[in-house]
């Protein structure tokens, strides 16, 4: 759905509860994880902190949809559950204006000692079809704390299909600026040790 002015909390209400019912824009479930999938791949991993502690932090700021506070990108509901079902709206700013986009929580990372995520996909009201994947680890190698985003997307609707350069550019800032977000999260104190 895209938008001239930033939409009402009524309208992203709406846009919520209509979306409950859509199926996925795509097929099927786990595109990310197959080794060929015939789309381009964006799979970017990021070091944004280091030992347990961090860790933690980095694993309450993705529970928190923490990789999405950017500014030109919001979530809704704020405070979404991981879990599989949970359907939310993406609200992204950009060129002077909006859209507004239905995604469904997937699955979710096995939650082990070092490992924490979850992935969701497109429902049929998003301008683009795909999965994305939101990931931290702790590298056993270097006890680093790594942020992970894994995507396949392609475009649906006409306006994506003809941006679609511009549509990559934003899809790779919001890949940076989304591990900035998560290393800033992830910081104790804001002291980066």
């Amino acid at each position: 759905m895209f938008l001239i002015r930033r939409p009402s909390g009524e309208t992203i209400e709406r846009f919520l509860l209509d979306s409950q019912a859509l199926p996925l824009s795509y097929g099927p479930i786990g595109i990310i994880t197959a080794e060929a999938t015939g789309r381009r791949l964006d799979d970017v991993i990021v070091a944004i902190g280091h030992g347990k502690a961090d860790f933690e932090r980095a694993r309450a700021a993705l529970i928190a949809w923490k990789q999405f506070d950017l500014g030109w990108v919001e979530t809704f509901p704020r405070h979404a559950p991981l879990a599989a079902g949970t359907v939310v709206a993406t609200l992204i700013r950009h060129l002077g204006f909006w859209s507004l986009n239905g995604c469904r929580v997937l699955y979710g990372v096995p939650d082990d000692v070092g490992r924490f995520g979850f992935a969701f996909g497109t429902l049929t009201n998003h301008a683009e079809a795909g999965e994305e994947l939101f990931e931290v680890f702790i590298d056993p190698g270097t006890d680093d704390v790594m942020y992970r985003i894994r995507a396949i997307s392609w475009p649906r609707a006409r306006l994506a299909r003809l941006g679609q350069p511009l549509v990559r550019a934003l899809q790779a800032r919001f890949r940076r600026q989304s591990a900035a977000a998560m290393e800033r999260a992830t910081r104790a104190n804001g002291v980066r040790r």
